[in-house]
């Protein structure tokens, strides 16, 4: 009788927060070489983040084969499970530089030491935004019972995408912004018949830090097992940089701050660096869930 291969180790990380009980929790599996897709998905179904990430494979010259899996199916990427992933790896290996082969081409990383805590930066897959088609914006709006009139009209509605598409609203007002509520039923059946594997991101426009950097608040609508909004998206962050820069919005070299998680209490910060060569990077730090 041949014997079974052991279960792998499941990691648990909080992303993009220094405090376990806020940021966007991540599974990690880092050594997932011999688990089939089937095994991926019952994994991540059973942790129920809103995704885990699995190193499948370490080629020779150091490149780590990535793949994510929400509750519910395979996604082309994940910005907190990739920042969760190499702060994991950094913590049993050293930190530095790592590069991972994802569905959506390779992500560089540097991972870095900050006073007792690792951070790790990723490097967005191209990053822009595209025009938003009226019926599909018209319809979107009614699912969050919004209207036009509450938008910003510093920042049109647009189809951001880095790496995979990620729709951007940015609501004027604080009260709308808070306010608004959506079915998830409604807002899954609706993502999927647009093929949106992600998060449809809405934000609102803070104040500036002392130091005038750009502030947004958002909420990313994810309706994915248990979840309806994701806690820190750092995909979502890398498109909205991206669709920063495509509008005209920012002069890069600038750095742009991202709260998330309030509404579902567990609050995060993703700091966004629009580089002049066209780059997106996300950065944020991770540390473990213990159990």
């Amino acid at each position: 009788m041949s014997e079974r291969t052991p279960a792998p180790e499941v990691l648990r990380y909080a992303a993009f927060a220094d405090d376990p009980a806020g940021g966007n929790p991540a599974g990690v599996v880092l050594d997932a070489g011999a688990l089939d897709d089937d095994g991926m998905q019952r994994i991540a179904a059973e942790l129920d983040y809103s995704e885990t990430a699995f190193v499948t494979a370490i080629a020779p010259d150091g490149v780590r084969t990535l793949r994510y899996f929400s509750p519910i199916s395979e996604v082309p990427f994940c910005g907190h499970a990739t920042i969760a992933t190499a702060v994991a790896i950094a913590e049993r290996e050293g930190t530095g530089p790592l590069r991972f082969a994802t569905p959506v081409g390779e992500i560089r990383i540097e991972t870095r030491d900050e006073g007792g805590g690792i951070r790790a930066s990723f490097t967005s897959a191209e990053a822009g935004a595209n025009a938003f088609p009226e019926f599909v914006l018209e319809a979107l709006l009614e699912l969050l019972g919004l209207d036009r009139t509450q938008l910003d009209d510093r920042y049109p509605p647009r189809l951001a995408f880095a790496g995979a598409v990620h729709p951007v609203i940015v609501i004027a007002e604080r009260s709308a912004f808070d306010g608004f509520r959506f079915d998830p039923g409604a807002a899954r059946t609706f993502m999927s018949a647009q093929q949106w594997p992600l998060t449809i991101a809405v934000l609102h426009r803070l104040p500036d830090t002392a130091d005038d950097v750009m502030r947004f608040e958002a909420r990313n609508i994810f309706p994915v097992g248990r979840i309806t909004e994701d806690p820190a998206t750092g995909s979502a962050a890398a498109a909205f940089g991206g669709y920063l820069r495509a509008i005209g919005a920012v002069d890069p070299p600038e750095r742009v701050i991202i709260e998330q998680g309030r509404h579902v209490g567990r609050p995060g910060r993703l700091i966004v660096d629009i580089l002049e060569t066209g780059e997106v990077v996300v950065s944020g730090p991770a540390v473990p869930i213990r159990q």
